[in-house]
């Protein structure tokens, strides 16, 4: 199977850099190791298990990011990388989760889709989210604008 994944992955971001998707880019980490993307202005990383495309890969920005779907550590929660099949909590539906359908594109189109539009309703940081639903151009505008000028020093060291 691993030899299957990689070769898949290897043609999805073929694919990805022949035909790129407005507002993000994607590349490997090390050319040797082609389970471990990054991408992004806001700089986050794909780990893609070994059975992919079977089970979802990890997302976790690296460059600090204030949104209500993405944890204080960077790690990213959205339907589309969670485990498929039944949500125990009854949230999602199976159809919402993963799918060994989806390719490194339909990820990166989900979480920009995701960051422009945020889901309140099952925050990953509370905090995020309250200050979201509560005053969005206050104080959750001011900090992610901070993070945006951070991430723009941090492109240009």
């Amino acid at each position: 199977m691993t030899e299957q994944s990689a070769l898949l992955l290897r043609k999805q971001l073929a694919e990805l850099n022949k035909n790129p998707v407005e507002g993000f880019s994607a590349g490997l980490i090390d050319d040797d190791d082609i389970y471990k993307c990054e991408g992004g202005f806001f700089k986050a990383y794909l780990t893609f298990p070994y059975d992919y495309p079977l089970r979802p890969p990890k997302m976790k920005f690296i460059t600090e990011i204030w949104h209500p779907n993405v944890a204080k550590n960077g790690d990213v929660c959205i339907s589309i990388l969670h485990e498929p099949g039944e949500d125990k909590f009854g949230y999602e539906k199976p159809e919402e989760r993963w799918l060994p359908i989806h390719t490194v594109e339909t990820i990166m189109i989900s979480v920009i889709s995701m960051l422009a539009d945020p889901n309140s309703d099952s925050p990953a940081n509370v905090d995020a989210a309250k200050e979201w639903r509560e005053d969005p151009n206050g104080e959750f505008k001011k900090k992610v604008a901070r993070c945006v000028r951070k991430s723009q020093e941090m492109a240009f060291d």
